[in-house]
């Protein structure tokens, strides 16, 4: 008996040891920032156990020992542990892969990603903080298929251009960029502000109409969560940039051989007899540019909400100087930004963003004839940076070297640009819930900035005849205030009927007004010759009278939108959406204009007879069509102003006064665009992988074509007045986009996001109705024009001669057409042969013809991002194919430095085919031609980084939440066969951007930084 109640006892106890609870508690933090995540779910697998963390992220929970704990929250992985004891812990949970509930800004609202039905592309906060850009433009540089950055310069705080699948247009071809709902501008916001830039592409855009031709970019700034306690980021990185690249010039040796050899066929004579006794050399491009040149940035983010509250605030700071004349080209930003959200009752909710940004930049002549570099180019090698006395020295006045080439590092030290500029932007919002699924926003976006630009030019010698010599000093002021408000009245509604159809409902309008005053002015003689005098107060010489000039401007918009979107189960998709605007800047024949477009989807995978498999997870067809506008057009194109000039008599005296300026056009209109897409979305392998492929077809009709030739009677010859701006022009641009993704955690250390896109585009120009049928642009050597808008051809083509060879003989001249209606009477062995186009017999101005496509072919971006425990590394690279550039960046003189290709020159019968003669007497070989245009395709490594996130344990709880240090490399290198500067640039002009006068090269860029976490 006994031992049957010991043997019960002891069955007892072990049943008691056995269900014994262990107390689990600690935090929850996110893997990719370190902050903490109040309601992250901790559940006992297979029980009704749980418990959620709170705002710092805590939990403390009791389990029996040996059971599952799962923690889990919305769009991150979950995670699990078996509790074998009482302790405490730190789980780190990390973001899933992109999700189809992702939600996705598209206009005046948002959608879950899986029933989008546009070509729309989003670029995440996540993607910004590994690129790390100076400017945001630079973040969709092959990330986003279709979009195509370039640099105007790689001078600090240049500007970027966008295009979104192409060139639609003659006139401004950049998107509409729409920032917490005001229009506002990407370039000047920090990318660490930011949450998402979506992109849209097609007919999606169509909700913002008249402004939505050239693409929309949607821009969503961050904010704090609610339930959140106060986190702190603070980000920096510092680093030293240098030229990404040097262009081959010719040696002291090689210089003085060609000067004597060009001199000989000349028939004069040999300015170097002796060329061992050259003597010293000088690598101009060495003294212009500067190695080890400083770049710092910090940002600090402070963000937290309550139940009613929530909070963000952010400040930053980036210095950066140029590479070319540091002191001279600068570039500094200040930026502040406040938002804040509150729930002021249960149906009222509050949101506003304030965003403050000051920067100054210095300047320096650039991309031009006689800018720094272009000097630097083709100054001689032989000629000293300074004479005994220290003094710079002065480029001789023989007409051997032109009357532009100076000493650059003098035009450095002699040039004095400043501007600074202040702007303040954001939104106030009221959203207001009228019913169950009705919400009412109203909405007030504003911009108003304020800059001031200021030039100073000192009296200065370049030497005898150059025309940068300057005997008077002047100083130039000018002061711009511009201004806008954009205000957003619309309700959407949202209704599910028999639980399969759900409806979406968006009605409202929209005024927009921008206005703004410009003032400018010059004085002369400031006093002391001197930059810290140079003030137009004290420039008081002769006339007393400063020349000074003004504008006003106030234009304005009026729209009205509606949409309906519907689907079936989430599986058929549809959209329409209709905007009509009224707009100021048309006359009343034109002033209103309605915009249409429709958009379907059809989810595959939702289908009964989509059989489940392992491979295909997700299918989804998607098409759209509809019309947008562009009103990026000058003012007041519609009515007669008196800004042109004119002379009356008064008093028996000639007195010049104003008279009207250009002849206006009563029917000038928006110009408008007509896009389709069709377009598939496909995941495989559990969403692992992603597939999005689009055909699109944008034409845009009704561009705008200056100095449409009138009757001469109506004045347009006079001072100050032109012929009329007509809606004359028509463009299409096609082609296809790909996009590849592969994004998996291999295991609980190793993770692997690759993407890769594509884009193939075609443009033709379709329409040119004027007198001429083209329209021309870009300019070569001394002002030849070289790029054209025509029917048949791409947008800015460029239009010369063609190049078929060189002349190796006597008798090759004499059985070519002759060549003396180009201006030289003698053509001799080798010099360039030009092709007869039109087989008159002759060689002449009727023989240009294409000769080259600035656009390019297609563009590509290859990006991987890896993470292994705490290590991570990034590789940003993007390609541009099939594009051409004009080499325009050297001199034509006798004395002038040259690039080492001109080493495979023709001397003599079979030894060149490629490269003209050298000589300093009359040719033919500097006519614009294709021996000037070529391949400018590029492939860049962007970023390289590799950063380490240190674990919490050697951290420890009372430090931050999160440290990471990292190092990378912006603009690596560039593979590339065009012999300029910078493949990749343009001067953002339509019609002769890929003109390269000598492209100030983006810079190498080498960094430290650190991501700290509180």
């Amino acid at each position: 008996m006994k031992s049957k109640l010991f043997l019960i006892a002891f069955m007892l106890m072990s049943s008691f040891c056995f269900a014994q609870d262990v107390e689990i508690s600690g935090k929850v933090n996110e893997a990719a920032t370190g902050l903490s995540m109040p309601g992250v779910s901790i559940a006992v697998k297979n029980s009704t156990v749980s418990s959620v963390t709170d705002m710092d992220g805590n939990f403390s929970i009791s389990v029996p020992t040996g059971s599952t704990l799962v923690f889990s929250f919305i769009g991150f992985e979950s995670f699990e542990m078996v509790a074998t004891s009482s302790q405490s812990i730190t789980v780190n949970l990390k973001e899933t892969a992109k999700t189809l509930d992702e939600v996705v800004v598209i206009g005046y609202g948002s959608q879950k990603k899986k029933e989008v039905t546009g070509a729309v592309s989003v670029v995440s906060a996540e993607t910004l903080g590994r690129l790390r850009p100076v400017k945001v433009e630079q973040a969709l540089q092959g990330t986003v298929s279709g979009v195509n950055v370039t640099t105007q310069s790689g001078s600090p705080g240049a500007g970027l251009d966008i295009r979104i699948r192409g060139i639609g247009t003659n006139g401004a071809a950049g998107p509409t960029v729409i920032i917490d709902g005001y229009v506002g501008e990407l370039g000047l916001l920090n990318p660490q502000d930011i949450e998402t830039i979506t992109v849209l592409k097609d007919a999606q855009a169509a909700i913002y109409g008249t402004i939505g031709a050239n693409g929309v970019v949607l821009v969503t700034t961050k904010k704090g969560r609610k339930n959140q306690k106060t986190s702190v980021s603070y980000n920096v990185y510092t680093g030293f940039q240098e030229t990404s690249r040097k262009l081959p010039t010719l040696n002291g040796t090689q210089y003085a051989a060609l000067l004597n050899e060009s001199y000989a066929n000349g028939g004069q004579p040999l300015p170097f007899p002796n060329l061992s006794g050259i003597g010293k050399v000088t690598d101009w491009q060495d003294q212009v540019f500067s190695k080890n040149v400083p770049l710092v940035s910090h940002d600090i983010n402070l963000s937290g909400g309550s139940d009613k509250i929530t909070y963000a605030f952010s400040g930053s700071h980036l210095d950066q100087e140029g590479i070319v004349g540091p002191d001279k080209s600068n570039f500094l930003r200040n930026t502040a930004r406040l938002s804040l959200g509150a729930d002021l009752s249960d149906n009222l909710k509050l949101n506003t963003n304030i965003i403050y940004t000051y920067f100054n930049r210095k300047t320096l002549n650039e991309n031009a004839l006689g800018s720094v570099l272009f000097n630097a180019l083709n100054i001689s090698p032989l000629q000293d940076t300074r004479d005994e006395n220290g003094d710079y020295t002065l480029v001789p006045a023989t007409s051997g070297f032109g009357n532009e080439i100076i000493n650059p590092l003098a035009q450095i030290d002699n040039t004095y640009n400043d501007y600074n500029y202040k702007k303040i932007n954001g939104t106030f919002g009221l959203d207001y819930t009228v019913i169950k699924g009705l919400t009412v926003t109203g909405r007030m976006g504003f911009n108003t900035a304020n800059s001031g630009s200021k030039s100073f030019s000192k009296i200065v010698d370049y030497g005898p005849g150059k025309i940068y010599n300057i005997t008077r000093s002047s100083v130039s002021q000018a002061t711009v205030n511009d201004n806008s408000y954009t205000f957003d009245l619309f309700a959407v509604y949202q209704k599910t009927i028999a639980e399969s159809h759900n409806f979406s409902f968006t009605l409202g309008n929209t005024i927009f007004k921008e206005w703004g005053t410009g003032l400018s002015a010059t004085g002369y003689d400031v006093p002391n010759n001197s930059w810290q005098f140079a003030d137009i107060s004290l420039a008081n010489g002769l006339p007393l009278q400063k020349s000074a000039g003004s504008y006003k401007y106030d234009e304005r918009r009026l729209s009205y939108f509606g949409r309906l979107q519907y689907d079936y189960k989430g599986r058929y998709l549809f959209s329409a959406m209709i905007r009509r605007d009224m707009s100021t800047k048309f006359g009343p024949d034109n002033r209103v204009a309605y915009f249409p477009s429709v958009t379907g989807g059809w989810v595959l995978s939702d289908e009964s007879f989509f059989k489940q498999n392992n491979i295909l997870s997700f299918a989804k067809l998607r098409a759209s069509y509809g019309s947008l506008g562009n009103d990026q057009i000058g003012n007041n194109l519609y009515t007669a102003l008196l800004n042109g000039e004119a002379t009356y008599v008064f008093d028996n005296a000639l007195t010049t006064g104003t008279a009207v300026g250009p002849i206006p056009n009563p029917k000038v209109k928006w110009e408008a665009a007509k896009k389709f897409d069709v377009g598939a979305d496909l995941n495989f392998f559990n969403n692992e992988v992603t597939f999005v492929a689009d055909y699109f077809v944008d034409t845009r009709t009704d561009l705008l074509i200056p100095n449409i030739p009138v009757s001469g009677i109506l004045g347009a010859s006079a001072p100050g007045s032109s012929f009329p701006t007509i809606n004359a022009g028509d463009v299409k641009n096609y082609g296809l986009e790909l996009a590849l993704g592969y994004r998996k955690n291999l295991s609980d250390d190793f993770r692997i996001d690759v993407n890769y896109n594509v884009t193939f585009l075609k443009n033709k120009v379709t329409k040119v109705d004027n007198a001429t049928g083209f329209l021309s642009g870009g300019g070569f050597g001394l002002g030849e024009a070289a790029a054209r808008m025509e029917v048949g051809k791409p947008m800015g083509y460029f239009y010369g001669l063609k190049m078929e060879g060189i002349f190796q003989n006597q008798a090759e001249i004499d059985a070519a057409p002759s060549q003396s209606g180009l201006g030289s009477q003698s053509t001799q062995p080798g010099d360039i042969r030009f092709a007869d186009v039109n087989n008159d017999g002759k060689i002449d101005a009727n023989d240009k013809t294409n000769i080259g496509d600035p656009i390019p072919a297609a563009t590509m971006g290859f990006n991987i991002n890896l993470q292994y425990k705490g290590f991570d590394f990034v590789a940003y690279t993007f390609a541009s194919i099939g594009n051409d550039m004009v080499r325009n960046y050297e001199r034509n003189v006798p004395n002038g430095n040259r690039l080492n290709y001109v080493l495979n020159r023709w001397t003599g019968e079979g030894t060149s085919n490629s490269v003209p003669r050298v000589t300093t007497g009359a040719t033919n070989n500097n006519v614009f031609s294709s021996y000037y245009v070529e391949d400018a395709s590029y492939a860049r490594i962007q970023n390289v980084q590799l950063g380490y996130t240190f674990d919490e344990k050697l951290i420890g709880k009372s430090g931050p939440t999160k440290v990471r240090l990292y190092a990378g490399v912006n603009n690596l290198y560039t593979f590339t066969k065009y012999r300029g500067y910078d493949p990749g640039a343009s001067s953002g002009a339509s019609i002769g951007g890929g003109i390269d006068y000598g492209f100030y090269p983006v810079a190498r860029t080498y960094m430290i930084g650190a991501n700290i976490n509180f």
